[in-house]
């Protein structure tokens, strides 16, 4: 019996559920213009920003897993809905913080609650759209949201703080849950799974397999290799091997390996990785390039970025269309293509450019960063049976999460590792060790020491650290470009022609319950 086609309802419920996609996609990014705000109210120390900074991220990404199960096993809707509630009481706890510990605490809650409701809204799509051609396009929008979130995301915490104290940029969170908490109930189907199981020995190994791996990735990124670094990977290692060994132990996994077996699954999830490092590596080089090279304040640079994210909306939804008539695969290698174009088109951007050299080439990488993720999303949870969506849509977001990591860590690394070894040849002689020092981190360091210094020697330092940045961001595009490549051949040789969709269970396979 062929699939029921979505109508006016199911179209108004996926505007619903983009809500909660975007204010969280949103708090990926809205605190890189806040955080001087926090540090002079809050006067946190260096370990306190740190944590205020990546604890929502690393949590997040922990409990994906989790979350996806926990949501086949007592319902997709119910727990949207309570996680919207946790997500905005967190938000209200951030923005009239006391201390930072309290910031800390509220940015791990806000962490809960998102894990809550990114596997939640893609599992109810899964359900709303039975129709395959109809789900491409409903996944389509929802990556074109998630990616234009995380965009948005400095944008409104740049205008907000021109206007108001700091803790405004966790208020504005609070009336979307509100409305989704609204008109959630009246307009999205609930759905569970009758046999799925939480497992809370899966979800502490696979917390302890992912939160050492993408903390060894933030601190090699920072400060480069170090011992403890070893320990962090050989923890998260052996977790990650205990949790696969338990999935096929287990009468009801949080990860279904059988899963894997089926044609274009593991290649989708690879897709997923490679795709999420070359986006969130990209916006780290280019939003560090506008501000500190090119010269732009906050807010400027903020506004200007947004410009790739206008070209988005239409990327997702357009590769799908085409997808449908010549399937995915040549579609995501041409998009990857595009990407990859986009990276080399970033090693004409100099420190005089004009600043539409790195907007034109970032562009064409977020188009094709975004159909990508569009196409390789609705791959996985097509395959998926409806009963474990939920798991399956977590365990593509956590692909997500740990590729972004992961595309700021090495991309990082090359980028500060090149500047490192450019700049001490192109300073001025006869600095003083500390300044030399200082110029020799971090492009930031440099601009500091500069204005510290004054005068001609100043300036050339400046120009210096400038110089080098951007022989450090050529490098860096190069690597991800090379992964974009990878991406497109995965996609040609790794993925079938067509996906064989998972369609509703019949009376013989009744284990999803689906309620309006």
């Amino acid at each position: 019996m062929a699939p029921s086609t979505a109508g006016r309802r199911e179209w108004t419920a996926l505007a619903v559920l983009c809500l909660p996609l975007l204010i969280v996609s949103m708090d990926v990014s809205v605190l890189f213009f806040a955080v001087p705000h926090i540090a002079e109210e809050l006067a946190p120390t260096a370990t306190q920003m740190l944590w205020i900074f990546d604890i929502y991220g690393f949590v997040l990404a922990g409990l994906l897993l989790t979350m996806g199960n926990v949501a086949d096993r007592m319902g997709r809707r119910r727990l949207l809905l309570l996680g919207a509630f946790a997500f905005g009481a967190a938000s209200v706890v951030a923005a009239y913080a006391p201390g930072p510990e309290w910031l800390i605490l509220a940015r791990a809650l806000l962490g809960v609650g998102g894990s809550t409701l990114m596997p939640s809204t893609l599992a109810i799509i899964r359900n709303l759209f039975a129709e395959p051609a109809q789900r491409a396009k409903a996944v389509g929008i929802w990556s074109a949201v998630l990616a234009g979130g995380v965009g948005i995301g400095p944008v409104v915490a740049g205008i907000l703080l021109e206007h108001y104290w700091w803790g405004s940029v966790f208020l504005i969170n609070v009336p979307f849950m509100l409305v989704l908490l609204a008109i959630g109930p009246f307009l999205l189907p609930e759905s569970r799974s009758e046999t799925t199981r939480v497992d809370l020995l899966s979800s502490v190994l696979s917390l302890t397999a992912v939160l050492p791996v993408i903390q060894a990735l933030k601190e090699f990124a920072a400060d480069g290799w170090a011992p403890v670094l070893v320990g962090y990977l050989g923890v998260g290692a052996v977790a990650g091997f205990l949790f696969v060994w338990r999935q096929g132990m287990v009468r009801s996994p949080m990860v279904d390996l059988t899963l894997f077996g089926a044609q274009g699954f593991g290649g989708s999830i690879v897709i997923q990785v490679i795709g999420m490092f070359g986006m969130m590596g990209s916006a780290i080089l280019t939003t560090q390039y506008i501000q500190s090279v090119l010269g732009y304040s906050a807010l400027s640079a903020a506004l200007w970025s947004l410009v790739p994210s206008l070209l988005v909306g239409g990327a997702a939804p357009g590769a799908a269309a085409v997808a449908a008539r010549i399937g995915r695969p040549p579609v995501m290698a041409f998009a990857f293509t595009v990407a990859a174009l986009g990276f080399l088109g970033i090693r004409f951007a100099q420190v005089e450019s004009s600043i539409w050299v790195v907007l034109v080439a970032a562009s064409l990488v977020a188009m094709g960063l975004v159909a990508v993720a569009a196409l390789v999303t609705e791959y996985a949870i097509g395959v998926a049976p409806a009963d474990r969506s939920g798991s399956v849509s977590a365990l593509v977001e956590t692909a997500s999460e740990l590729g972004g990591a992961l595309g700021m860590a090495v991309l990082g690394s090359v980028l500060a590792a090149v500047y490192g070894s450019t700049v001490s040849g192109l300073l001025p002689s006869g600095l003083p060790e500390e300044v030399s020092a200082s110029v020799g981190e971090t492009l930031g360091g440099a601009t500091v020491a500069a204005g510290q210094v004054g005068g001609e020697t100043g300036a050339a330092i400046l120009e210096a650290a400038q110089a080098a940045y951007v022989s450090g961001m050529h490098a860096a595009v190069l690597c991800a470009a090379a992964a974009a490549v990878l991406g497109a051949l995965v996609a040609l040789t790794a993925l079938p022609r067509h996906v064989i969709h998972t369609e509703a269970p019949d009376a013989a396979h009744p284990p999803t319950r689906v309620a309006p």
